[in-house]
């Protein structure tokens, strides 16, 4: 079985599939029917929507097989990587916040579920316990300890 995140793209192409090969068209056919397409405005945006779920199916294609690719073995079992959980303490406002770090479309920070392509995220990748991180966030520069460390090889 796919795992959740797989199954929610592959939810997103079926959709997006179907209204491209059968909603745009007839979209496009009664579009056309009403002559003039330089300026038939339900042609256009037709045509500009289709563009769109084209490249949107492309793009959620290429993520299932990038996610495909991740071999949880190559992971490091000692330093902050992809599905880790950590305790930062941050320094400038004097208490400790936990994350994990997750996909882009898991990430959810009322979790405390944070992307590994996060600004925070990124540069927590490759950490071990006792490094400090600096980070400009939009809302500033933020300066981390890193507390602990529970890799994704250490949780059940």
């Amino acid at each position: 079985m796919p795992s959740p995140i797989v199954q929610k793209l592959q939810e997103e192409i079926q959709a997006l599939e179907h209204e491209l090969n059968h909603e745009l068209p007839e979209e496009l056919k009664r579009a056309r029917a009403h002559g003039d397409l330089s300026e038939n405005a339900e042609y256009i945006m037709a045509k500009q929507r289709q563009d769109y779920v084209g490249a949107r199916l492309a793009q959620l294609k290429k993520r299932i097989a990038d996610l495909s690719l991740v071999n949880v073995n190559n992971i490091p079992k000692d330093r902050i990587a992809f599905g880790s959980q950590v305790v930062l303490y941050d320094i400038d406002r004097d208490v400790e916040i936990n994350y994990k770090l997750v996909t882009s479309e898991e990430s959810d920070v009322s979790k405390g579920w944070i992307s590994t392509t996060s600004p925070i995220g990124r540069s927590l990748m490759g950490k071990k316990v006792g490094d400090e991180v600096t980070v400009k966030t939009p809302n500033g520069v933020r300066e981390f300890e890193i507390r602990s460390v529970i890799t994704i090889h250490e949780q059940n």
